[in-house]
């Protein structure tokens, strides 16, 4: 299931009690997508890792009281603390990495939704992440009880999701771009190998530092983050970006500026001109990517859309999105 339609489901069975598991390869971003559903939703998120966890995390027994009670942690919503919130989303995070012992516990507390006496608030829902065996990255088999006990999704990596997120978090324009003409890097892990590119490597790894890499260190790093053979890649498509015609020159002179017709020239200019639009130039912009082919006039429009929602309120989108109905609608 692709991210956004994964989020649809969150949300609209975010009232019902049945736990909700997603599992996927290592760095598709199942954590991020649920907590984007909180945000939006506007609700508490409580995000435990469970296999750094021990039994004892979740409780230890008072000697104090007669009869013996439980000590239960301060992170646990407890329905009859006053200061916890009516509604919320309990996470937690790689259950599949956690041990039997662990997973007993998770599997009682998502059908009694109680820790020790201490109720869950009715609002609360429970739901876990989760790595497949298959991916070889440490997962352990899921307990019978605890996966019948709960709904499981598979959470599938999407370009155009990815894409609209990693924009929404600030990601290089160069980043983005590179993966448009590459998608097959986005995620491309195999257990077999030592580093793979994914989404969170491209979003987390390379995107912050692509500033501050050097000619000496770029290959170096990108493959300790990416593998060599994306690294080879990207390092390529980044030596086609220094070389490209200057963006701002193109917007001097859209009706008469060179169009490349290279396809990753294309792309790596697709991605500058999104990221210089303006309320001011914008026209300028669409005025030279309708001289693109087709698909670059809308990588580019949807692209600088994405980073400025306020350019759709221009004439200029009005006037490219009439041209482009067959797109939109």
């Amino acid at each position: 299931m692709r991210a956004t339609n994964l989020k649809t489901l969150i949300k609209a069975t975010q009232p019902m009690l049945r736990p909700l598991c997603i599992e996927g390869p290592p760095g598709g971003g199942k954590t991020s997508v649920v907590e984007q559903c909180a945000k939006e939703l506007e609700l508490p998120i409580i995000v435990k890792h469970l296999p750094t966890m021990l039994v004892e995390d979740f409780g230890v027994p008072d000697i104090t009281t007669t009869p013996m009670a439980y000590k239960v942690p301060g992170w646990f919503p407890d329905a009859a603390r006053p200061d916890t919130p009516d509604k919320g989303i309990l996470l937690f995070d790689d259950r599949n990495q956690a041990d039997a012992s662990l997973q007993k516990v998770l599997a009682n507390i998502t059908q009694a939704r109680e820790l020790h006496g201490h109720k869950l608030p009715d609002g609360w829902r429970i739901m876990s992440t989760g790595n497949r065996q298959s991916d070889r990255a440490g997962s352990n088999r899921v307990l019978s009880h605890l996966r019948d006990r709960e709904t499981v999704v598979e959470l599938e990596t999407h370009l155009d999701d990815w894409c609209s997120y990693a924009m929404d978090q600030g990601c290089a324009p160069e980043v983005v771009s590179f993966l448009r003409f590459r998608p097959g890097l986005l995620h491309d892990f195999d257990p077999q190998r030592d580093v793979s590119p994914t989404p969170r490597s491209w979003l987390e790894g390379v995107s912050p530092v692509l500033p501050s890499l050097t000619a000496e260190t770029r290959y170096e790093y990108l493959s300790g983050t990416v593998g060599e053979g994306a690294a080879a890649e990207f390092s390529g498509f980044l030596d086609i970006v220094k070389r490209l015609p200057n963006p701002d020159a193109i917007l001097l002179n859209p009706d008469t500026a060179d169009v490349p017709t290279d396809p990753a020239t294309c792309y790596a200019l697709a991605g500058a001109l999104a990221q210089r639009a303006t309320d001011n130039n914008f026209s300028k912009v669409c005025t030279y990517v309708d001289r693109m082919a087709p698909e670059f006039s809308v990588l580019t429009v949807s692209m600088a859309v994405r980073r400025d929602p306020e350019l759709t309120e221009t004439q200029a989108f009005v006037q490219w999105s009439v041209k482009h109905q067959e797109v939109l609608f």
